[in-house]
């Protein structure tokens, strides 16, 4: 997970390690924490148990609000020290982008420009660059909504998907792959919205994903969509403010597929959406992340 660019320039990493759930929320909060803002955030696997999160600023962020933010996210777990140290002048973004290694989640292969000669594509296979939005499938919550769509696309294909919070545009991209249908996809952020729809047009999707800037649902042309797939990779709170309006947006018989949460914090959205007429078909957990693909209790509408 990487996001921001930069000239070469003075450049301070902060850097520390703890397992899976809490490097990844760890990662999440600096991703999303506009002060200090970071450059780029990246979230790496170092191998037993144990992942590392680091963040590249254009300038010494301060320790104690670091700290500070860490211990609140961390949330008691364990943490090692933070390390914040200056770099030589380079343009660390780009660097970092290449020492990541392309991610496969079922079918799907998620690469970087930095390894397009040296991977074999298909439909299934998507080139990603980090920039300024979240999402290149190397954290677990979009993994397991990759690995959904995957499973989903070997049982048929919907009419019209709908994702919510899209980023860079990765499952907007991965669902219009996969199903060979219209995707709608929209995010608060009108950066990431520029960036996911410079990512369909690389992909040759420009026709087939539409890229809206939105509040959750709320915009005019969503009301008169009925999508019978939505994908939301956001956080556990807003998917539970969304719960009403999931239920009034989904076709009856269509299907949810809602990461960004905890394996801890899955039971209580889950009792959230199924009172509201969801069901769970089934769940997805990796490195601590929770992935739920949730179903009306309607006949499937999804047809070959």
């Amino acid at each position: 997970m990487e996001t921001g660019s930069q000239e070469a320039s003075s450049t301070f990493r902060a850097a520390v390690e703890a397992e899976p759930a809490v490097a990844g929320r760890i990662a999440r909060v600096l991703d999303e924490t506009e002060t200090p803002e970071a450059l780029s955030v990246s979230y790496f696997d170092l191998g037993n148990g144990r992942f590392e999160v680091s963040a590249l600023y254009g300038e010494r962020p301060a320790a104690d609000a670091l700290n500070a933010l860490i211990g609140q996210v961390a949330d008691g777990g364990a943490v090692t020290p933070l390390a914040i140290e200056e770099l030589p002048n380079a343009d660390w973004v780009t660097v970092s982008q290449g020492l990541r290694q392309p991610v496969r989640a079922g079918r799907f292969l998620i690469h970087g420009s930095h390894d397009r000669d040296s991977v074999t594509r298909n439909r299934f296979t998507i080139e990603i660059d980090a920039d300024q939005a979240f999402g290149t499938a190397h954290h677990a919550s979009t993994r397991g909504c990759l690995l959904m769509l995957d499973g989903l696309a070997k049982r048929g294909r919907p009419d019209l998907v709908l994702d919510v919070g899209t980023g860079t545009g990765i499952l907007a991209i991965a669902a219009a792959r996969a199903f060979d249908r219209p995707v709608v996809a929209t995010d608060n952020d009108p950066v990431a919205i520029a960036i996911a729809e410079d990512n369909a047009r690389k992909a040759g999707l420009a026709q087939q994903v539409h890229a809206l800037v939105a509040e959750g649902l709320a915009h005019p042309s969503l009301r008169r969509l009925k999508p019978d797939l939505i994908l939301a990779n956001i956080l556990a709170g807003p998917l539970h403010d969304l719960a009403p309006g999931m239920a009034r947006t989904l076709q009856p018989g269509g299907y949810l597929i809602l990461s960004g949460l905890t394996a801890a914090q899955a039971p209580a959205l889950e009792a959230r959406y199924g009172v509201l007429g969801f069901t769970r078909e089934k769940r997805i957990l990796l490195d601590g992340w929770a992935t739920l693909l949730l179903g009306r209790r309607n006949a499937s509408i999804l047809s070959d």
